[in-house]
């Protein structure tokens, strides 16, 4: 493929590229995957309304994110394994989102660890938390998220058990992969991945190995995080991570308006509408449907952001229409990262942003922090 101008191109290419494991684990959801494919549809069934014979120059898609300034209104979601869609996967999407000036959110089952990523960061690193039976491991993880420097702590609500992928049941996923036979073969076709991986020493969950009592290797770590993440999170645990933690806070898997309601009583700086990439409850409302209501709700109170289906930049700017203060990439990134490394996920930011800027213009507007609804056709869109 020698002329890559959209998403669905460095998909194709990643496919090709990252074994079937890895590449599954993140193109996937949950059960029948209905709310997976719902987040991308839904943003197709919302209509632009074009504008002709307005002036086009002097366009911006700048903009702020909870104070902090963004080249669009556009973060890297934190996302698990990434250093398994290519080799220090971490270090190469927290490049290329500090080259595009936008921010990048570090995942608690990164591959890369929080010290490894920090040193090639920019200032907009934000790290994802998840909450664990094991608070002082919590406590510890919080702690050297301060001590690298991340300007926001994305804390993660909706993982307190995990859904059912089936896909990863059948590929039988682990970090590093077990050399079994269909394994050895997915691999050895896929050579610039495996020599990669030769290449580094990190193959396995950087923030975890090391730094928990008892776990030194792959061998018990998978045991350890089924059973670690803690079924009985509530509001409370969030007063205390918010007090522990002492900087900006984003509250991320809110979908239900009473839960949005919940989260602006906390304090928190941001929400983010999700539905976890549609891994988690089949069924449930995509991102963009949800936003609207949520929007309605407690915009003026929260910043609103949301995840979920995002593909494109005609994406971002519908949902920046509806009231998200701004929108989350994260499988859109994984295609670029497992197609072309640090140079994939620069294509992916690019490609997000031309769409963005030119769909913008067609619509009327020049200034992103103008948009509203007006760009929407009436009755094609979700309303609160």
């Amino acid at each position: 493929m020698t002329v890559i101008t959209n998403i669905e191109d460095l998909r194709v290419l990643a496919q090709k590229r990252v074994p079937r494991m890895f590449y599954e684990y993140a193109d996937s959801g949950s059960w029948t995957e209905g709310s997976y494919r719902a987040n991308e549809a839904d943003f197709q069934k919302i209509k632009l309304r074009q504008r002709v014979a307005v002036n086009m120059e002097n366009r911006s898609t700048r903009t702020t994110l909870v104070g902090v300034d963004a080249a669009m209104p556009l973060a890297i979601a934190p996302t698990g394994l990434t250093g398994m869609q290519h080799a220090d996967g971490e270090i190469l999407a927290a490049r290329a989102a500090r080259k595009f000036g936008i921010p990048f959110t570090l995942s608690t089952m990164s591959i890369c660890s929080i010290e490894d990523v920090a040193q090639h960061a920019g200032e907009a690193f934000w790290f994802q938390l998840y909450v664990m039976k094991d608070r002082a491991f919590i406590e510890r993880l919080i702690d050297r998220a301060k001590a690298a420097n991340c300007g926001a702590l994305v804390l993660t609500l909706d993982l307190q058990i995990i859904g059912q992928r089936h896909k990863d049941l059948k590929n039988g996923l682990t970090a590093p992969p077990r050399l079994t036979l269909p394994n050895i073969l997915n691999i050895a076709s896929k050579p610039r991945w495996a020599l990669g991986m030769l290449g580094t020493k990190r193959r396995q969950f950087g923030n975890i190995v090391g730094h928990v009592q008892g776990v030194k290797d792959m061998a018990n770590l998978g045991a350890w995080t089924s059973q670690q993440f803690d079924p009985s999170l509530n509001w409370g645990d969030v007063e205390w991570i918010k007090k522990r933690w002492g900087g900006k806070l984003i509250l991320k898997g809110i979908q239900d308006v009473e839960d949005a309601r919940l989260a602006v009583q906390t304090g928190a700086d941001a929400l983010i509408v999700s539905n976890h990439g549609g891994r988690q409850l089949d069924g449930a409302q995509s991102s963009i449907e949800a936003l609207p209501a949520i929007v309605s709700e407690v915009g003026s109170q929260i910043e609103v952001h949301m995840d979920g289906g995002v593909r494109s930049g005609q994406d971002v700017l519908k949902a920046r229409a509806l009231g998200a203060r701004g929108c989350y990439i994260g499988r859109a990134m994984l295609y670029g990262l497992g197609a072309m490394g640090e140079e994939g996920v620069s294509k992916a930011l690019e490609i997000i942003h031309k769409e963005l800027d030119l769909t913008m213009a067609f619509c009327g507007h020049t200034q992103i922090e103008n948009v509203d609804k007006s760009i929407l056709l009436p009755g094609t869109y979700p309303t609160a």
